[in-house]
């Protein structure tokens, strides 16, 4: 064989090789629908949905398309499910253009949409919709509604047209599965004002547009609230169009998340919850750098895991230069001053991906929290120990690597195997299978500062693969 034809056949054979780890879609069937136990997300096949999100929050407003598929490449390959963005957005989202230099609203009229704004939109749907990511769509942000204090406004809407809007934008993407819709935008709805009203009109209008309550999954997205509110639930828990509540947990460190998801989870008329802003990473810590520093990929990740074993239906990571889209010439509110394409690689960023994967080696939909099998699971939250079982399996997280006992006998088997999660990598250790009675002691590899880990226990005869 000609030394040529050998080198053809080389760039062929890395050419290959380059192709086969590209991110693939994930195998998405929309619409979504909340699960018969009205715990978590199933798809139109019902198989479950986690729920692994990503707050970009100017996404419509401030990228263009080359940059749109850049982000939304990137957030597909590192696992992600969901993209948070909002139409009407946060930053002066009426009044300056979007990327092509088009505005969302004529004269800021919600019942005048802007066809060529829109147009766009529709472009990022369709292109998320090919890496098999949901749109978590806020047709709003809640600043349009309410100004309060930072918001740049203006108030636009009342009951009447934000009925005519929620009918509009549901009627253009009635036919696009990938969606789920989210109201409120960071705002809370004020005693003694028509708020509740046009957030409610809205909703119906979507349900109007999209073609029935069946076809447009919904929630609400406010600020954070005290424990005991419950999230979003606390004010839509018994309307019919709110099928599952929003937390935003805010921006400090050493939150009791864990709590706030279980008043909601807790909340009756059953329905599935999530934290949908957390700690973001790289944001200064309760808006104080100065004195707190910035959040680091631990914070982000010890909040993604208390809130789901404490049954959250999935989790919404963030990062601070990335949900404003910061670039040069743009630069951040209040943290760090470097773009959103340099932050996608943050490490909190790749270890969503070992979230999504732990949570869906075994079945979902029968998973519940459970703090009774632990016997000194109860600390503050730097310390945290975190339960959640399965009929077959069990999860158990360490915030900082503390030690613990486990009451055994929770879930089926004679035998379990055992093994530590570390949520840093990805990697998993198997230990030595334990019989399933009694109680037993577990001490993580590692304790220290940012050394959290999960212990995870199956029923041996179920031969499940290795993490």
């Amino acid at each position: 064989m000609f030394p040529r034809q050998l080198l053809v056949l080389l760039l062929f054979s890395i050419c290959s090789q380059a192709q086969s780890t590209l991110p693939k879609p994930f195998d998405f069937a929309g619409p979504l629908r909340v699960s018969d136990n009205h715990r978590y997300l199933v798809q139109a096949n019902g198989k479950p949905f986690f729920y692994l999100g990503d707050t970009a929050w100017e996404l419509f407003h401030r990228l263009n398309r080359d940059e749109t598929e850049r982000y939304l490449s990137k957030r597909a390959e590192q696992g992600f499910t969901v993209i948070q963005a909002v139409a009407l957005a946060e930053l002066d989202g009426l009044n300056t253009p979007n990327a092509n230099g088009d505005k969302p609203l004529l004269d800021n009229d919600p019942t005048k949409p802007n066809e060529a704004y829109f147009r766009h939109i529709d472009f990022v749907i369709d292109k998320a919709a090919e890496l098999g990511l949901v749109i978590g769509l806020l047709p709003t942000w809640g600043d349009k509604l309410f100004k309060n204090t930072w918001g740049t406004g203006p108030e636009i809407f009342n009951p009447t047209n934000a009925r005519t809007y929620g009918q509009w934008i549901g009627n253009r993407y009635r036919n696009r599965p990938n969606i789920i819709w989210i109201l409120g935008g960071d705002r809370q709805p004020r005693d003694g004002s028509d708020d509740l009203a046009v957030w409610r009109a809205m909703a119906a209008g979507i349900e109007q547009g999209v073609g029935g309550p069946e076809k447009a999954l919904m929630s609400y997205h406010a600020q954070p609230l005290p424990t005991d509110a419950g999230g979003s639930g606390k004010w839509f828990q018994n309307d019919d169009w709110f099928d599952f509540s929003m937390h935003q947990t805010g921006h400090c460190r050493d939150v009791a998340v864990y709590d706030k998801i279980t008043v909601s989870y807790n909340r009756r008329p059953t329905k599935p919850t999530l934290d949908a802003e957390p700690i973001y990473e790289d944001h200064p810590v309760c808006f104080n750098a100065k004195d707190l520093g910035i959040s680091n990929a631990y914070d982000v990740r010890r909040s993604a895991y208390l809130d789901l074993m404490a049954g959250a239906l999935g989790h919404t990571y963030g990062c601070h230069p990335v949900w404003q889209m910061a670039a040069p010439g743009r630069a951040p509110v209040n943290g760090p001053h470097y773009s959103w394409m340099d932050a996608l690689d943050l490490p909190g960023a790749n270890q969503m991906k070992h979230v999504r994967r732990l949570f869906t080696a075994r079945p979902m939909l029968d998973r519940v929290p459970d703090q009774t099998i632990l016997l000194d699971g109860d600390k503050e939250p730097a310390a945290r120990v975190q339960a959640i079982r399965g009929i077959d399996h069990a999860f158990v997280y360490t915030t900082a690597g503390r030690p613990f006992t486990v009451q055994l006998g929770r879930i089926s088997g004679n035998s379990l195997t055992a093994g530590w999660f570390n949520p840093r990598t990805g990697n998993w250790k198997k230990l030595e299978s334990i019989a399933n009675a009694g109680q037993h002691r577990f001490v993580p590899p590692t304790s220290e500062y940012g050394q959290d880990w999960i212990l995870t226990l199956d029923d041996s005869s179920r031969n499940y693969p290795n993490f």
